[in-house]
């Protein structure tokens, strides 16, 4: 009897505490649900993505992100995916309600035993409704309170949302080590394939790194991530997902992880990839790029880009090599092992073909060279010491050597390099010995740029900044303000051309003065060699590229009239109305410059530059489209034999076509007689300027054809003296040249279209006056109601006589100013 009073007694104790319990119980799970985060914004959950540039062919560029990701939906997520992951991970998942009770009591065991036994280390339970509560909405705090915050969180998650949403959640937004975040990132990261490519091991990898990426480390830690990769496989043949002989075969196999080589995608285009990168941050800011997840198809043709980058560094190379050579990049010691040292001088890693080295020996006739060892991906260097032959045939454009006592002649490859000295070289062979046969390089200081676009829509095809974007990320192309010198001169003459004037007017190429007002003396602008030539057509002012002509045509139209042309074409904002300026004497850029003559070659409509076709965003909708002309008709469902799709160009007309026609005309005299002959080698039709500015600190060339707008510019970025000689036709010429050799290798010439009720007449190209034929003769393009004079008349005239000799250079490109320091 008192045994049962006893145990009632008890059983009425504990039934109160267990009341008790649950009360605290209660009020404590009421406490966390009233601080738990909102789970519903989970629905409206867009996760920062990578941003991704293509070129024109689709091709990868680049790719922005703070997080490396890819956001994939369920639906397009390969099944062995999810399978890997349920496998590792939570192999209920499609049973339990967010919580896996079975678990949570065998973690408790198996914590209380290693608790008890003093050895080994706490262990979860964790499902992975459980990680995207944590993962999206708590911290990761080691807490009690977070742990049961996150429980409620998960079975409010199983409540809202599906297993197919949650499970969409989870892999999208894991971090899988090496910045990747999400399966469709890792995928790329770790194998450079889609997932939809993966097989058994490789899903199996990715399923094994969610726990501790950094201690799977495909390199580092190789045994163990093997380990659990395999652990993995284990897994999924248990849960049915694999046969062990699948099993089997995929664990014999290696990691088979293939770090993600960009190199070959981006060859070249680092000048190009940046400016977009800058433009989108202007459209959208920084959020917008580097989480939007925008799909950005740019223009750029990596074909051509090659081609721009391989002609602009020949053209560079060309004059500095001329200048003789400067000296090693660095000294190292060789006594020992020189493959450590050599290593971590900096190399370009955007000039592939050009290699790091250093020499071992020298002899006159050549030097052995240690080439730089490549460092593995934990950053260790290799142990092979590759070694080469530097032959003085390969290094006779070092004409000469500078040391502490000045220049010295080179005799022999010893005299060029010594022992020690850390060299740029570039193969170009095998030598007798089986070794490499390389030819010594430099990296100019001289630097430039090369534009090439589409004139009829504004697409940049190419752009190249500068030498080397990993030695100066400065870009030549659309950041240096230059001056254009005579390459401004076509804006000139084609506002007289739209103003009265035609390719048969005369002006005066003689000598002439202009005040320049109070305390700033005369300015005497001057020819290219001093010399003059007396009246002549506006053709011949172009194509002998005449200053004294230009500034005189410039003061006879007005110059407020040239400054509206200018800002008209883009070239400059606002140009100072001063008659120094018609010779280029402003400053602007090599892409403005481009897309103005791009304006010209498009029959005087507008022409906007890009870099960029479309934009989409995430969703893949279009928020960008660069070009905004309507085309009725291209939206028929089917062809039917009507007519073909109009497009309607509401784009302004900068220039009359006409005058578009009659400059484009004359800029083909400059190549076929002018200063820029070089270029008639093509042997198509190619219309284009010349331009060097005072003192030869600037050399250019701007030249199109009906399909195709290239601008080239050589110089210092610090201005100064290239040399005598060292003009637009000398030196930018070729580089345009060369370019379009191959850049339009295989297309038939195209003639340019003359605009209808145009008249062409025979004219004496001296006085502009009708001709008969017989030499001298050149055909003039006139429009309605103008042609050849019927009297002879010259602006700018006023009765000077010329008397002796006159003296002119044929191949001046440029317009020479003193006084003031203006340029030409």
């Amino acid at each position: 009897m008192i045994f049962v009073r006893l145990f009632g007694w008890l059983f009425g104790i504990g039934a109160f505490m267990a009341l008790i319990a649950a009360g605290v119980a209660a009020i404590y799970l009421s406490s966390m649900n009233e601080g738990l985060p909102d789970y519903t914004q989970l629905k409206r959950y867009e996760p920062p993505v990578m941003t991704r540039l293509h070129a024109s062919d689709g091709q990868l560029v680049g790719e922005y992100a703070r997080e490396k990701r890819l956001f994939l939906p369920i639906q397009l997520i390969p099944e062995n995916v999810k399978q890997a992951f349920l496998s590792a991970e939570d192999k209920t998942f499609y049973e339990h309600p967010g919580l896996d009770i079975y678990g949570i009591g065998s973690a408790v065991l198996r914590n209380a035993e290693n608790a008890l036994s003093g050895s080994g280390s706490l262990v979860g339970a964790s499902t992975i409704t459980q990680q995207v509560a944590k993962n999206f909405l708590l911290t990761n705090e080691r807490s009690l309170e977070r742990k049961a915050k996150e429980a409620l969180l998960a079975i409010r998650i199983e409540q809202t949302f599906t297993k197919d949403q949650i499970l969409e959640l989870y892999l999208n937004e894991i971090y899988l080590g090496l910045g990747a975040y999400g399966v469709a990132a890792a995928s790329l990261t770790y194998f450079d394939k889609p997932l939809a490519e993966l097989s058994l091991e490789q899903v199996a990898y990715l399923a094994a790194l969610p726990k501790a990426p950094n201690n799977y480390h495909p390199y580092r830690y190789t045994d163990a991530a093997l380990e659990r990769r395999n652990w993995v496989i284990d897994q999924m043949v248990a849960n049915g997902y694999a046969t062990p002989a699948e099993a089997e075969e995929a664990k014999a196999k290696d990691l088979g992880v293939v770090t993600r080589d960009r190199s070959a995608s981006v060859f070249a285009a680092d000048y190009f990839v940046e400016e977009v990168r800058r433009n989108l941050i202007d459209l959208y800011g920084e959020k917008g790029l580097y989480e939007g997840g925008l799909s950005v198809r740019t223009t750029l043709d990596p074909k051509v880009q090659v081609m721009a980058r391989s002609a602009l560094h020949a053209g560079m190379l060309k004059y500095d090599q001329a200048r003789g050579w400067r000296g090693p990049v660095a000294t190292i010691d060789v006594s020992g092992d020189w493959g450590p040292a050599l290593a971590e001088v900096p190399a370009l890693s955007d000039v592939p073909e050009w290699r790091l080295a250093v020499v071992l020996s020298a002899s006159p006739d050549a030097a052995v060279i240690g080439l730089q060892p490549r460092k593995t991906v934990t950053g260790r260097v290799a142990d092979e010491r590759e070694r080469g032959v530097l032959p003085y045939a390969e290094m006779e454009w070092a004409k000469w050597a500078s040391g502490a006592a000045g220049a010295r002649p080179v005799g022999g490859a010893d005299d060029v390099v010594s022992p020690g000295d850390v060299v740029f070289v570039e193969k170009v062979g095998e030598a007798a010995g089986g070794e490499g046969r390389f030819r010594l390089r430099q990296v100019p200081q001289i630097s430039g740029a090369l534009v090439a676009m589409d004139p009829t829509t504004g697409r940049v095809k190419a752009l190249v900044g500068g030498f080397s974007y990993s030695q100066s990320e400065f870009n030549r192309a659309t950041q240096a303000m230059r001056q254009p010198g005579s390459s401004f001169k076509p804006f000139i003459y084609a506002a007289a051309l739209d103003n009265g004037y035609t390719p048969a007017s005369v002006v005066l190429d003689a000598p002439i003065e202009v005040d320049q007002g109070p305390g700033l003396g005369m300015w005497r602008p001057q020819n290219y060699g001093g010399g003059f030539a007396g009246p002549s057509t506006l053709r011949t002012g172009i194509e002998r590229s005449r200053n004294l002509m230009t500034v005189r045509l410039a003061q006879d139209m007005g110059m407020p009239l040239v400054a509206e042309y200018a800002k008209r074409f883009g070239i400059y904002d606002n140009m100072a109305p001063v008659l120094a300026m018609s010779l280029g004497a402003g400053e602007t850029t090599v892409l403005r410059l481009t897309n103005a003559y791009s304006i010209i070659a498009n029959g005087g409509r507008r022409v906007e530059p890009t870099l960029i076709d479309r934009v989409q965003d995430r969703f893949g909708r279009t928020i960008y489209k660069h070009d905004q002309r309507l085309c009725e008709g291209c939206n028929a469902a089917e062809w039917r034999g009507q007519d073909e799709p109009t497009l309607i160009d509401e784009r302004e007309q900068v220039l009359d076509p006409m005058t578009a026609y009659q400059i484009t005309s004359m800029m083909e005299g400059v190549v076929q007689r002018g200063t820029a002959t070089v270029v008639k080698s093509l042997g198509r039709p190619v219309a284009g300027k010349t331009g060097t500015t005072n003192d030869e600190k600037d050399a250019w060339f701007v030249g199109f054809t009906p399909d195709l707008t290239v601008g080239v510019f050589l110089g210092f970025d610090q201005p100064k003296p290239m040399g005598r000689g060292s003009t637009g036709g000398q030196m930018a010429a070729p580089v345009f040249t060369n370019f379009m050799q191959v850049a339009l290798a295989g297309e038939p010439p195209v003639e340019f279209r003359v605009p209808e009720g145009m008249s062409l007449i025979p004219i004496d190209k001296v006085t502009g006056m009708r001709s008969s034929g017989g030499p001298g003769t050149i055909i003039e393009a006139f429009k309605p109601g103008t042609g050849p004079a019927d009297f002879y008349s010259v602006i700018g005239y006023d009765g000077i006589g010329f008397e002796g000799a006159v003296t002119v250079n044929p191949d001046a490109d440029r317009a020479a100013v003193s006084g003031t320091g203006g340029l030409y």
